[in-house]
């Protein structure tokens, strides 16, 4: 390759970068201006998932270790107040961020990603397989999600692992149903029919042609599931069979502990609750302006 062509091929590449760059940047601000609400809550989601990141580096105190008075009400030292041991309330909630964002987006990353298997597969070749796979799904579905998780916790263990597989998996049949209605409508467009018309194979049509246009509702899918996941997280910490080791705290688990002490603290309560509200209403409403950015249906209103 001469100078001049490979110039002309880093030039290219430069302005198709910029385009993509000026294409993100013209979606963002669009979706500033048109969804405050979530844009507001984009950056408290960013907010949390720096917590739980940096979290227990900047705690002021260690979770575990009952260093003051019990049942302190909030002050300069102790900004939360302290629990019915001694601890630090604030510093526990930062550390029950970690565990709520590692369980949400575990469980999240692998319940989207089993869905967009199944979905995919269920929905491009249909048939008895579609049939097999739904009547599956159907059966998990059928089942309350905290019964059979909290049947399955108490079968396989408590801990972050086994929360996240389980959660995960069961948080896939109901997302499957997601991509297979995208992917229904997909495979009969004019453009997949073209592809088969000229010989492409079943693989190359779902990952170079499907795939992609499945993008938005996988990903609003993702955003309103994460604030799911978390909820059912604290469900089942609150009732003790999530997560139930003491010195690892869990907004669920400190709202179980909170409540024996509500006549006397009642703050104690409100920082986990708070916490718990706050995730899960910024994952939903994040997840619904996505919905109503992506979805061509939704845009003019």
């Amino acid at each position: 390759m001469s100078v001049a062509q490979e110039t002309g091929a880093g030039i290219g590449r430069f302005r198709s970068d910029n385009t993509v760059l000026a294409r993100a940047r013209k979606w963002c601000a669009r979706f500033a201006r048109t969804q405050p609400l979530g844009t507001a809550c984009f950056f408290v989601v960013v907010l949390l998932i720096v917590l739980a990141a940096i979290g227990p580096s900047i705690a002021p105190h260690d979770p575990a270790s009952p260093e003051f008075t019990r049942l302190e009400r909030p002050s300069g030292t102790n900004w939360f107040g302290t629990d019915e041991l001694g601890r630090d309330i604030f510093t526990r909630v930062l550390y029950g961020a970690r565990v709520s964002i590692v369980v949400g987006f575990g469980a999240t990353a692998l319940g989207i990603s089993v869905a967009t298997v199944i979905g995919l597969v269920s929905g491009y070749f249909r048939g008895w397989l579609d049939t097999v796979v739904q009547r599956f799904v159907d059966g998990v579905m059928a089942f309350p999600v905290l019964v059979l998780v909290m049947a399955l916790m108490v079968i396989v263990g408590a801990g972050i692992p086994q929360l996240i597989i389980i959660l995960g998996l069961i948080g896939a049949a109901g997302s499957s149903r997601v991509v297979r209605s995208a992917v229904l409508s997909l495979r009969e467009s004019q453009y997949v029919e073209a592809a088969r018309a000229i010989g492409a194979m079943s693989p190359r049509i779902i990952l170079r042609h499907i795939l992609p246009n499945c993008f938005a509702p996988i990903m609003v899918t993702a955003t309103v599931g994460l604030g799911n996941i978390i909820l059912a997280e604290a469900a089942l910490s609150f009732l003790g069979v999530g997560i139930s080791d003491p010195n690892q705290p869990t907004w669920g688990q400190m709202l179980n502990r909170a409540q024996r002490f509500a006549n006397v603290d009642p703050l104690q309560a409100l920082w986990p609750g708070m916490a718990i509200a706050i995730a899960v209403f910024s994952f939903n409403m994040l997840g619904d302006s996505l919905r109503d950015t992506l979805d061509p249906r939704l845009r003019g209103r």
